[in-house]
């Protein structure tokens, strides 16, 4: 059975993992056989949206792992406490939290930095040759870390122009994707798919990431 590790970022669209992406991401593993496994950082978000209002909650405070564990439902994992020795593949469902918690291209745009758990364990993934995935804004993460390292990775967000450029700009070769679609890297063994960037409707977001993850799974 083939191990998958699910990088998490908290737990909702504005400040966290997007729900529906994150679910849609674990139930299609699940239906493809393989053994997932949940982790994020252990460290506390850029902050705390209200999702009724959409506005940032003053004074508040929470943990990355902490919210991520609602999704997963208690059984998730510290990054820091796994390599990429304990997977056969990773994929990196999307949300602000995504471009917030797991590096800060939410603020900081192509200067952005990675927190250094998630970069560690990409170069592993990359370096063992093991297929990689990222959904919605995520792609961004791998634009910093394989674009730093000169590996020139080819992906989507979608169709933005400003953030293809943004991702171009660090090092990436950005393709135009629609909803339903994804762009496979072969020589990288990166799929990408824009889901909640371009999606109207989570049936769009969900025709998008099963081909992923059934191209993920192929690439094993």
């Amino acid at each position: 059975m083939a191990k998958v590790g699910v990088i998490l970022s908290g737990c909702g669209v504005f400040d966290g993992s997007e729900i529906y992406e994150t679910v849609i991401t674990l139930l299609a593993l699940d239906r493809a056989g393989a053994e997932v496994v949940c982790m994020a950082p252990d460290v506390p978000q850029m902050h705390v949206i209200n999702h009724l209002t959409g506005e940032p909650e003053q004074g508040q405070s929470r943990n990355v792992l902490v919210e991520s564990a609602r999704i997963a439902r208690g059984k998730i994992r510290a990054i820091s406490e796994l390599s990429i020795d304990d997977f056969d593949a990773l994929i990196l469902p999307g949300g602000f939290g995504a471009a917030k918690n797991l590096c800060d291209f939410a603020v900081k745009g192509p200067q952005c930095e990675v927190e250094p758990d998630v970069a560690r364990l990409l170069r592993q993934c990359w370096a063992a040759k093991k297929p990689l995935a990222a959904i919605c804004i995520a792609p961004a993460i791998l634009a910093r870390v394989l674009g730093e390292d000169g590996h020139c990775p080819s992906l989507t967000i979608g169709t933005d122009a400003d953030t293809a450029a943004a991702l171009s700009s660090m090092g990436a070769r950005h393709q135009s994707c629609s909803v339903r679609d994804f762009v496979v890297d072969r020589e990288n063994k990166l799929i990408t798919t824009p889901a909640y960037m371009l999606a109207g409707s989570i049936s769009e977001a969900a025709e998008g990431i099963e081909k992923t993850v059934q191209t993920l799974m192929e690439m094993i």
